[in-house]
C-alpha cells in the first residue's frame, strides 16, 4: 500500500557500521547522548535495520547533528546525510510506505565509474611472470631474462634455441590459457588467450560491482542502483543522498583487486602450518581456509 502525497521524507542523519562494525543499542545510546549534550533536538532517534536513524525538523539541524556525530563516532561508523520517511506508526503497522521516487523526482547522486582495467590486467601479467619463472626453475630449464611485453604479454630469453624449445613444450602444457610461441633465435613470447583476457575483464567488473554494493550498503540508501554499463563502467545511483562528498569518499574507498595464482603443489595441511615455498605465501579464503598463493615480484630487467 502506498500513499504518494501524505508520506513525505524528512531530513535525517544515518549512522551505520564500517569495516564489519555493526550499530547496536550501545551505539544508539551514544548518539542520543551526543545530541543531548550538543542541545540538538531530534524528532526521533531509532535503531532501524542495523542502522541508527535520527530525524530532524530542518536541514540546518540535520547538518549540526552530522558535524557533532562525526566528531564522536570516529572511523568505525559512517555518518551520512539522508532523507527518511516520516511514516506515522499506524500507517507503518499496515505496511504503508512512500512511493519510490527516482533521481528525477527525489534528487540524489549519480556516479559513473570506470574500472581500472589496466591495473587489474597488469597484476595478472605479473602473476603469469611469477608462475612461468617458478615452472622453469622447477624443471631446471635455464633462462637469462624475463620482460613484460605489450598487451599484457611477456618474453623470456634463453641461452640457446634448444632450451627455448624445451621451455615452450613444457610451459604450453602447464598453461593452456597462454599462447606461447617462439620469437627470434632464443626467445619465447607468451600472451593471454582472448578467452582468458575476456574472463579476467569480466571478473574485474563483477568484483568492483560487489565491492560498490557493499559500500552502498554502508550508506544505508533506500532503492540504490548499482549496475554495469558497457564493457568496463559501472553506474551508481543513490536517491535521496544529500552528502555528495561523503558518498564519493565511501564509494572511492574500494579495495584494490589482486589476481593471485594458487600454488597447487602445496596441500591445505601444509598451508595451515605455514610450510610453503619461498616464492609463496599463505592467504585466507572468504571461508577462512588457508591457501598457498604465489607471491608477486617484479620481472627481471
Amino acid at each position: 500500500m502506498r500513499f504518494p502525497t501524505c508520506l513525505v521524507r524528512i531530513a535525517a542523519v544515518q549512522i551505520t557500521g564500517a569495516r564489519g562494525v555493526a550499530a547496536s543499542e550501545q551505539t544508539l545510546i551514544q548518539v542520543q547522548k551526543t545530541l543531548q549534550e550538543e542541545k540538538i533536538t531530534a524528532k526521533s532517534v531509532a535503531l532501524e535495520e542495523g542502522a541508527i536513524l535520527a530525524r530532524f525538523d530542518s536541514t540546518d539541524t540535520q547538518l549540526r547533528a552530522r558535524e557533532a556525530l562525526m566528531g564522536v563516532m570516529g572511523d568505525k561508523y559512517v555518518v551520512a546525510l539522508n532523507l527518511a520517511p516520516a511514516t506515522p506508526r499506524w500507517l507503518a503497522a499496515i505496511h504503508a510506505e512512500p512511493m519510490k521516487l527516482g533521481l528525477d523526482l527525489r534528487g540524489g547522486v549519480h556516479f559513473l565509474m570506470e574500472v581500472d582495467m589496466d591495473t587489474a590486467l597488469g597484476k595478472l601479467q605479473e602473476q603469469n611472470i611469477d608462475s612461468l619463472r617458478s615452472d622453469l626453475r622447477e624443471k631446471g630449464i635455464p633462462y637469462t631474462t624475463v620482460r613484460k611485453e605489450n598487451n599484457y604479454g611477456l618474453s623470456i630469453t634463453f641461452r640457446d634455441a634448444k632450451a627455448r624449445d624445451e621451455a615452450i613444450a613444457y610451459l604450453s602444457k602447464r598453461h593452456p590459457d597462454l599462447v606461447i610461441s617462439s620469437q627470434g633465435s632464443n626467445q619465447l613470447r607468451a600472451v593471454m588467450s582472448d578467452a582468458r583476457l575476456s574472463e579476467a575483464r569480466e571478473y574485474a567488473v563483477q568484483q568492483n560491482i560487489n565491492i560498490l554494493r557493499n559500500r552502498v550498503n554502508q550508506l544505508g540508501v533506500a532503492e540504490p542502483v548499482v549496475q554495469r554499463q558497457g564493457a568496463d563502467r559501472i553506474v551508481v545511483e543513490l536517491p535521496g543522498i544529500q552528502d555528495t562528498a561523503r558518498a564519493k569518499e565511501i564509494l572511492g574507498a574500494t579495495a584494490t583487486l589482486e589476481f593471485r595464482l594458487v600454488n597447487t603443489n602445496v596441500d591445505q595441511a601444509a598451508a595451515a602450518s605455514g610450510r610453503v615455498p619461498g616464492d609463496s605465501e599463505v592467504k585466507q579464503t572468504r571461508e577462512g581456509q588457508p591457501v598457498c598463493a604465489v607471491q608477486t615480484r617484479n620481472s627481471d630487467r
